[in-house]
This record gives C-alpha cells, structure tokens and sequence, in this order.
C-alpha cells in the first residue's frame, strides 16, 4: 500500500447465485460489481451445483472490473474482506478460497464476514452518520430475523423464523400461482393492480418476537386448491387480488413484529435490509408504519438490498479498523451462527 493511500477493502461476495466485488476507500464505496446468473431461472430455483461453475467463471472478471472502476491497482489494496458464511457451501467456497489465494499472494490481512452481519449494515453505505443503536428487519430467502445493532460491530439477533423465511413464503406462493421463479418480485409486481383485502389469509400467533410464515404457505396451498376445484381458472382471474392480498399479509406479519420489537426495546430508530427489503409493498409498509409510530426509518437504495459485495466491504472496513483477522486456514462455513 502506497502511503497516504488511506484504507482500501476489496470486498468478495459468493453465497448463493451473484459473484459480486466492491472495494471501500476509508468507509466509502467506490466500486461495486455484481455478475448474476440467469442459468437457474429454467430450474425454478438456485441450483448449488450451477451457481458454484458459474462463480467459478465469474469471479476474476468481476474481481478485475471493481479494481478497475475504482481506479486503484491490486498493490494498493490494505485487506481483502470476504463472505465466510452462510449460504450455499460450494460457492462460499469460491469465494473463500480466492480470498485467501489473493490474501497470501499480497500478504494481505484476511477479513471474514458474517452475510446477516453484513446486511444489516449495508444500511451504513448510504449514511455513515446513522445514529446508534437501531433496529434492523432483514428479511431475504433464507432469513427472517430482528436485530438489534449498538455499533457496526455490536449486534445481536433479538427475533428471527422458526421455519420459511418470509422470502420463501413469497416465492413459495408465486410458484403455487404458476409464476416463474424469482417468483417474489412478480408477486409484488401484481400486487400494485391488486386489492390488498380482497382475500384473507390467516396469520400465526406467535409468542415474543420470532416469526413463522409455514403455516401462512399451507393456508394458501389449501385455499387455492379449494377455489381453482371450483373454478379452474380462478388464479388467472384474480392474479392481482392474490399477490396484493398474499402481500398484504405477509407484510402485516413482519410489521406487528416490528413495532413489538420498538416498543419492546424502546428504540425508534428503524431499518431494513435484505433481498426482500427491494419489495415496494414492504418498503411502504415501513414508512407508513414510521410516520405512524414516529419512527426514524432508514431503508437501503435497490441495489443495497439484494446480495452485494459493497455490504462485505465496509462490514470488512470496520472489522479492519477493530483489528480482526483470520488465518489462512479458515475456511468456509454454510451455517455459521454469529
């Protein structure tokens, strides 16, 4: 590293099916690349198998293109950040062991991240002053979860699915409409056209502030095979009246729980990350809830919300600052806890 360069973290992201590199320049983003495959659309679902050829293929080209749109060279680089767990475990792999390779081959500090971790604090890229401690829903395919962040380093999860997260309940349901996968996004798609109270769908009483969306899946299996016995073109008929109202209530679900978690914890600061943070129906849902309540609510841009390595980078940039490394003998893990 040149002096006076300041602090530059390359930041790899490979969890599931995007190949993604960022590099953040003292706490600020300058580059961020995401590569996606389109491979697993013909599948209805991620493919691990596919998606780890594919980040195999993917991750120099994309790797080269944020070093290059930061205007940097690899020599500059202070450390390499990089998603340890969880996801999918061979394409953590290809991300992991890049990470080292390129660590070792600079002699480099190596920066593990937590992707839940990471996610909650993609919420910083945008806004480096906000203010401390705040809630954070993270909702995506795999998790659904309530955290409570003290400091970017200090977080612990309060509240989280005892089964289907609230993205598999989205893209679950599109699939029981006959929507292609990523069903989730067309749901909130149609949802716009739609009345959101035109069909009740019922809710799990759940104690404390752990969620559960199983049961709201089964509840919609149930009723669509019951109407489309009676009329086999009832989906088609009421497309957009289903998704609003499947929106409605899943929505409705992750709300109460987050007002609960407020009034619980007294803290009015609001925040949401994850995937499913991109559903427009959602991001509503939180603001009318924030003038509602007098929340301070804070929600990532798009691109900040599904997978991306900018979130790895600046979780890395802090880490850095804190002093934490990891050997080279670490390696990847699908199901790390925090």
């Amino acid at each position: 590293m040149k002096a006076n360069d300041g602090i530059y973290l390359l930041g790899i992201e490979s969890s599931c099916d995007e190949t993604a590199a960022a590099i953040c320049h003292d706490g600020k983003i300058i580059s961020n690349i995401i590569a996606t495959q389109a491979i697993h659309q013909q599948y209805g679902g991620v493919v691990p198998e596919l998606a780890s050829r594919a980040h195999m293929q993917n991750i120099v080209p994309v790797i080269s293109q944020a070093i290059h749109q930061a205007g940097i060279e690899l020599n500059q680089l202070s450390g390499v950040a990089f998603t340890q767990s969880p996801g999918l475990i061979g394409a953590l792999l290809v991300g992991t062991g890049f990470a080292k390779s390129l660590a070792l081959s600079l002699n480099l500090p190596l920066i593990p991240v937590h992707h839940m971790q990471a996610h909650v604090l993609s919420n910083l890229i945008e806004k480096e002053d906000m203010p401390f401690p705040f809630l954070c829903l993270t909702v995506s395919g795999g998790h659904t979860q309530i955290v409570v962040c003290r400091s970017p380093l200090d977080m612990h999860v309060i509240g989280e699915t005892l089964d289907d997260a609230a993205g598999e309940a989205f893209d679950k349901s599109a699939k029981l409409l006959g929507l292609p996968y990523p069903g989730g996004p067309l749901i909130d798609q149609f949802a716009q056209e739609g009345d959101p109270l035109r069909f009740h769908f019922p809710e799990p009483q759940m104690e404390g502030l752990d969620f559960s969306f199983s049961g709201v899946k089964t509840s919609i299996l149930y009723f669509l095979q019951k109407m489309t016995k009676e009329n086999p073109s009832f989906v088609q008929d009421n497309l957009a009246d289903l998704c609003a109202s499947i929106q409605h209530c899943i929505v409705g679900i992750l709300m109460k729980k987050v007002k609960k978690a407020s009034l619980e914890t007294g803290i009015r600061t609001i925040c949401m990350a994850g995937g499913v943070s991109a559903n427009k129906g959602l991001r509503k849902a939180l603001v009318e809830n924030g003038q509602k309540y007098h929340w301070d609510v804070h929600i990532p841009s798009f691109a900040y919300c599904t997978d991306n390595a900018a979130m790895i980078a600046l979780t890395g940039y802090h880490k850095f600052l804190a002093g934490e490394r990891a050997p080279l003998s670490i390696t990847a893990s699908a199901r790390a806890t925090w």
